[in-house]
């Protein structure tokens, strides 16, 4: 007997499809929240989860991570009452078992529950997946998690693989992983970077040239796909290959044979073909500048990296992962940080992923010298000007919406204005640095960058006592 969860706020449905769920013999639990879906999850394990998208209190797509970041992780069933393709791609991509419709005959909804159930169960009994070795990939998020599984999944197979995902995420080291982990690893792993192959010359790098063919050809040269035979091929950044070598490489890929530029005869390369992007190819195809046949080829099994900005639960221990790897390789001692330093980074939407984190780290460690201890001061200027202009962009806009002005209202004179509104800031500012610090002073004049007599100085200027702020 399974478990069934129906979270959906239309009454009649949830009770037509509770009992068509206890009359296959199953057991079945409805919520009709958001919240209350959500607890009845977290409390209980569950095989199957029913769940509308449009939920009084939230949407139930928004659930999908936190299902799969579950114990049980269940199948989920995405339903709603109105079509929405954008929410249907969503659904899948989150990793939902189906996306169906509420007007769907009840054969039609009772038949995705029976296969999923088939799935799950096929699932448990099945081999574990096998250990991964993910050197420099770093998260436990469920996003990453689903990651790894078809990252297990690819190395355990000799189908393409499409790696995509923004500028950062990390393509080519899943590329790599994928490599390192399957029968292929004690071969080569060649990268083509396809964004920076010479227009001219981008034949001869991929399949290689014969002595004479062209004026520079001074001798014969292996080409790159040739140099991966029995290992992997990784294509980055595909999407730049213009459509003459698209439509070169389809036949290679179809057929594993090519001519170096120059020769007459064919050669043969056993590759294994690993491709990324961060271009959504199937825009360029309905535009004309991908060849829809390549990218049916390319994308055996598609990896979607997700930026930063959406595991931000892995920034600290990306934050601990790569202090530690920069302070090695620098020669560096070990450095800590202070909440205040991670409470900056989780802030910020980090537009260069995690590459731009590594590169924020780094600089925070140049400008942090010999200090042990690493402060939101430390990071660089570009990331703390952004910051600072969001946070009072945030402030003037939240007052702009809740302030009203009399118009019998008189105002001060500007300079008067402006020390008022500095003596006030300064004085919030002191609260929160010694409730932070908990009133040990010199934790706070390393933070505020003060000497202590000044800091003694502001805090009886501005009335606060360090026993009673």
């Amino acid at each position: 007997m399974a478990k069934v969860l129906i979270i959906d706020d239309d009454d009649l449905f949830t009770g037509m499809l509770s009992q068509m769920v206890e009359k296959l013999g199953h057991e079945s639990q409805c919520a009709f929240t958001y919240k209350a879906g959500l607890q009845a999850a977290t409390t209980g394990e569950h095989d199957v989860v029913f769940l509308d998208v449009g939920l009084p209190d939230g949407s139930g797509l928004d659930l999908l991570p936190k299902f799969r970041e579950m114990p049980s992780s269940p199948e989920v069933i995405i339903i709603t009452g109105a079509g929405d393709a954008d929410g249907a791609e969503l659904a899948i991509l989150n990793g939902a078992w189906d996306y169906i419709e509420k007007h769907s005959s009840a054969e039609h909804l009772l038949l995705h529950l029976i296969r999923a159930l088939e799935y799950r169960k096929e699932k448990q009994t099945s081999r574990p997946s096998p250990v991964l070795m993910l050197e420099g990939i770093v998260g436990k998020s469920p996003y990453m998690r689903a990651c790894y599984e078809l990252a297990a999944q690819a190395a355990g197979s000799e189908a393409n693989v499409l790696v995509n995902g923004e500028t950062g995420t990390g393509k080519e080291l899943f590329a790599k992983a994928i490599h390192h982990n399957s029968l292929r690893s004690s071969k080569r792993f060649v990268v083509v970077d396809c964004a920076a192959l010479p227009g001219s010359l981008v034949e001869s790098a991929l399949f290689g040239h014969e002595k004479g063919a062209f004026t520079s050809a001074d001798r014969s040269q292996e080409g790159l796909i040739k140099q991966a035979d029995g290992g992997t091929l990784f294509l980055d950044e595909v999407g730049e290959l213009n459509l003459d070598m698209q439509k070169a490489f389809l036949r290679v890929l179809e057929e594993r044979r090519f001519r170096p530029v120059g020769s007459v005869s064919e050669i043969k390369s056993n590759f294994r073909l690993v491709s990324s992007t961060n271009r959504n190819l199937d825009q360029m195809v309905e535009l004309g500048l991908f060849r829809k046949d390549l990218l049916f080829r390319l994308r055996g099994i598609r990896i979607e990296l997700p930026p930063l900005r959406m595991r931000k639960e892995d920034i600290r221990e990306l934050v601990i992962y790569y202090i530690t790897k920069i302070c090695e390789n620098w020669d560096l001692k070990p450095k800590g940080f202070s909440p205040e330093f991670v409470e900056v980074l989780l802030f910020y939407e980090w537009p260069g992923n995690v590459r731009e984190l590594i590169h924020a780290l780094e600089g925070a460690l140049v400008e942090a010298r010999h200090e042990p201890i690493l402060y939101p001061k430390h990071l660089p200027k570009d990331i703390r000007v952004k910051m600072a202009r969001s946070a009072v962009n945030k402030h003037h806009n939240s007052t702009n919406n809740t302030r009203k002005v009399p118009s019998s209202w008189r105002l001060p004179n500007l300079r008067d204005y402006r020390q008022s509104a500095i003596d006030e800031a300064e004085r919030r500012y002191l609260i929160d640095l010694m409730t932070i610090c908990k009133d040990n002073v010199r934790e706070a004049c390393g933070i505020a960058n003060l000497s202590l007599p000044r800091l003694y100085a502001l805090l009886k200027e501005k009335g606060i006592s360090l026993k009673n702020h």
